[in-house]
């Protein structure tokens, strides 16, 4: 009896003692709430999902190299490597045009190939500033995961469908031009969705930093979208469009099957009460846990269920049309090299396609670093224009260095594209993401939840007209030599200052006004 009484007490002191500490993974990964993992999911989702998108631009500048070629760069041995796998299309060094001195795919083997190719970018960056005013009034109308999913499936199409001219020797510029636009078009579904649904899952505390975090899907989507294009470019530039095109689709279906849009649309059983439409109220003193089923969701005060916003009445919101017009010239500068730095590298440094395409994303590298500094300085200034003032401010000097000492050698280059890639980039990744949330969640919208994706759209669409224009110009400018595209850029960055002059006035305290109210577009 004794021994049955001593084994009945010390055994659970045995179960107790032979049980193990959680691993430190487990640990960690049970330390973070049901709410935390969905915000990490929708973060890391959106990230993913955008950056295929910018994947599937950068193919073109990578191919212009191969598009049209200098024949006489091009060594008998390269001949004799390409041509064997070459449609009949293509015109290798083994067979010179009339001129003798060029070669490449027609059209784009004529005297004026820079203007041609200045087209295709002009048709999809033009397409796309018009279809954005558009695409965020629709976008916030409709589901955003359905919305995403379309564009993203349509835009995969039209990608793969320009690669195609490759295989069934399509030699018709109108061809290369209609599939640019209907692909600029489609793509506007994405940057309001995905703007928008991450607005919904965080608050504005650190919100430049976060954003300038999750941007960085802009540099990555371009250096991944160089590498593979520049794979295939010298050997099957079909492919260097068709393999981009089946990433976005495949990311549409991704997108359609896991994307959440909001969330409440989960029953999140807390809300940051910085949510710009609800407040949890917990029905506890707040000393105990409260099961997630007691919790009210109330209307946060000023919300109201009015409808989306209209145009004229976000471009109100203060801020709006001078940042609007800013990303118009820092996009300008940006999608220059976007769709010409490659062509740059190859007539400077003398690489061929697939190595200019390597090196530039050298640019990308600079930018990923440019946007999280921009949104790390700005939340801690709480000045945003001033913070992309001064990198503009920065910018243009640094730009006539680049055009000045990128002919010394490779290594120059390679210096002056990160830091090229910093400068350029900062103002333009913390305008069309921490500003456009700050704008689209201004105070003065009383709460309406509807505005994000127009004041998105307006502010984007405005800064993509920037975009259309510069690669247009560059294409005209050019042929006069290239320190008369930098001189362009320099201009277009010292614009984009002008337009920050009087909010960087009014965040630096020079107005006299409270210090609450000196930046138009901080709620406080």
């Amino acid at each position: 009896m004794y021994g049955a009484s001593s084994l009945g007490t010390e055994a659970p002191c045995l179960v107790v003692t032979s049980m193990a500490r959680l691993p430190v993974g487990i640990r960690v990964l049970v330390s973070f709430s049901r709410d935390q993992w969905y915000r990490a999911f929708t973060f890391f989702l959106t990230f993913l999902l955008y950056a295929s998108f910018h994947l599937s631009r950068k193919p073109i500048s990578i191919v212009k190299g191969e598009l049209h070629k200098d024949c006489a760069a091009v060594t008998e041995g390269e001949a004799q490597l390409n041509s064997p796998g070459k449609p009949a299309g293509y015109r290798g060094a083994q067979q010179p045009l009339d001129n003798g001195t060029d070669c490449g795919w027609a059209p784009f083997d004529k005297d004026n190939y820079q203007q041609l190719l200045g087209a295709l970018d002009y048709s999809f960056l033009c397409a796309y500033a018009v279809g954005m005013y558009l695409s965020g009034i629709i976008g916030e109308r409709l589901p955003i995961r359905y919305y995403l999913t379309f564009g993203m499936l349509a835009s995969g199409a039209f990608t793969a469908l320009f690669g195609l001219g490759y295989f069934y020797n399509i030699h018709s510029l109108g061809f290369y031009v209609v599939t640019q636009i209907i692909n600029g078009l489609v793509q506007t579904t994405g940057w309001p969705s995905v703007v928008t649904c991450l607005g919904n899952w965080f608050g504005k505390g650190r919100r430049g930093l976060i954003m300038g975090v999750w941007n960085s899907h802009t540099s990555v989507g371009n250096i991944l979208g160089s590498l593979i294009a520049g794979y295939w470019v010298s050997t099957c530039w079909g492919l260097s469009f068709i393999v981009p095109g089946a990433i976005v689709a495949a990311m549409g279906i991704v997108c359609f099957l896991f994307l959440i849009e909001h969330p409440r649309d989960i029953k999140c059983s807390s809300m940051l009460p910085t949510d710009t439409e609800t407040q949890c109220l917990l029905l506890s003193d707040g000393r105990g846990s409260v099961h997630p089923n007691h919790f009210i969701i109330l209307q946060a005060e000023g919300t109201t269920s009015t409808g989306a916003i209209s145009f004229t009445g976000a471009l109100r919101i203060p801020g709006v049309i001078e940042f609007s017009l800013c990303l118009l010239f820092a996009k300008l500068v940006s999608y220059t090299f976007l769709f010409w730095l490659p062509l740059y590298i190859t007539s400077v440094d003398h690489l061929d396609a697939q190595h200019a395409g390597e090196l530039s994303t050298l640019f990308d590298v600079g930018g990923i670093f440019g946007g999280i500094l921009a949104g790390l300085v700005s939340d801690r200034l709480e000045k945003r224009a001033s913070t992309c003032g001064l990198m503009l401010l920065l910018a243009a000097p640094t730009l006539y260095v680049f055009s000045a000492i990128s002919k010394m050698g490779l290594e120059a280059t390679i210096a002056m594209l990160l830091l090229s890639g910093v400068l350029v980039s900062g103002p333009y990744a913390l305008i069309t993401t921490a500003v456009s949330a700050d704008l689209g969640t201004h105070k003065s919208l009383k709460g309406n939840a509807h505005a994000l994706a127009t004041v998105t759209a307006i502010i984007d669409g405005t800064g993509s007209v920037g975009a259309a224009l510069g690669p247009l110009l560059a294409g005209l400018i050019s042929p006069s030599g290239w320190n008369n595209v930098f001189y362009m850029l320099m201009l277009a960055d010292a614009c984009a200052l002008l337009c920050l002059i009087r909010l960087i006035h009014k965040e630096l305290g020079c107005t006299g006004k409270p210090a609450g109210d000196q930046v138009p577009f901080k709620e406080h």
